[in-house]
């Protein structure tokens, strides 16, 4: 049987929902690091969190202020060292379940493969919806600039993985494509009538690929259980391109620590040489090289 060709669905829609990469033995154990993870996000014992109503980094965090008390809706640095249930992350991330996609996505091989970030998005503690939006091209962009900018090779993949079922993500099919519409240029920022939009309908263990430049946003309730690991892989060709992308979040600073003999020899090397890649992006200057977005 030929393998289903992910990369046409997402060349064609910019996204591509493929079902079932989780057992339901796997389900279970990354629910349970996700609880312990959340519950030490919530009680203030983790710093690195997305704060309400913030929806971009840098998110509102203040020393000796509980980063959570008004609220969270993501919990970053799933693989840093210091966080307790991180090897149960780390063997998820660097999985055939994700790589072998990625590669597909990619059109590469191991070797071109670059570690990027893997974060955590949750219940928020309130109803919480983000704007129409690509995650690295302003809405202020004009037409010209939005198709200049979608011309460039993605040099990356990033996906949602589902723990419970879930329906946040809502994007709008081939607009990775295209700069926006009149219509969608001119709408309210957080519109739920934009023409031709989908929710992404996820179950328990499916994995949404999607181009980050597709038109997109979020809605989330505070009454629905959500646990959805929220990735990226870069490939070595994008370098400066996303250095931006990648080290405004932090990474850098610890991800040299992180400890990858939790997995299997062969796999350890693969992510070790995938870590001195993105190691190599280090000469940008993190604290000055700026945000993708802001808000």
């Amino acid at each position: 049987m030929s393998k289903p060709n992910y990369l046409e669905s997402l060349e064609r829609d910019g996204f591509v929902l493929i079902p079932s990469v989780l057992t339901p033995a796997q389900i279970t154990t990354l629910r349970t690091a996700s609880k312990e993870t959340i519950d030490l996000a919530r009680s203030g014992n983790w710093a690195w969190v997305r704060t309400l109503p913030k929806q971009f980094p840098p998110w509102n965090i203040e020393p000796g202020v509980n980063p959570a008390a008004g609220g969270i809706w993501g919990v970053q640095f799933l693989m840093h060292p210091k966080l307790p249930n991180s090897p149960t992350f780390i063997k998820n991330y660097f999985s055939s379940a994700i790589i072998d996609v990625v590669k597909q996505l990619l059109e590469c091989e191991d070797e071109d493969l670059v570690m990027e970030l893997f974060n955590l998005l949750i219940r928020p503690d309130r109803d919480f919806e983000l704007r129409w939006h690509r995650d690295d091209i302003e809405a202020t962009a004009t037409a010209e600039e939005e198709l200049e900018r979608l011309k460039e090779p993605a040099w990356h993949a990033q996906w949602n993985l589902s723990l419970y079922d879930d329906d946040s993500l809502i994007v709008v099919p081939g607009s990775h494509k295209r700069a926006r519409t009149d219509v969608e240029r001119n709408a309210d920022p957080f519109a739920k009538d934009i023409p031709g939009e989908i929710k992404v309908q996820m179950k328990a263990g499916d994995v949404v690929f999607y181009n980050n430049n597709i038109l997109h946003r979020g809605a989330y309730v505070s009454s629905q259980e959500r646990m959805t690991l929220h990735g990226s892989m870069g490939h070595v060709g994008g370098s400066n391109l996303r250095a931006r992308n990648v080290l405004q979040h932090g990474i850098g600073e610890w991800v040299s620590d992180i400890d990858l003999s939790v997995l299997g020899e062969k796999d350890q090397k693969r992510a070790e040489d995938m870590r001195e890649r993105l190691l190599s992006m280090g000469q940008y200057d993190e604290k000055t090289m700026g945000y993708s977005l802001n808000g």
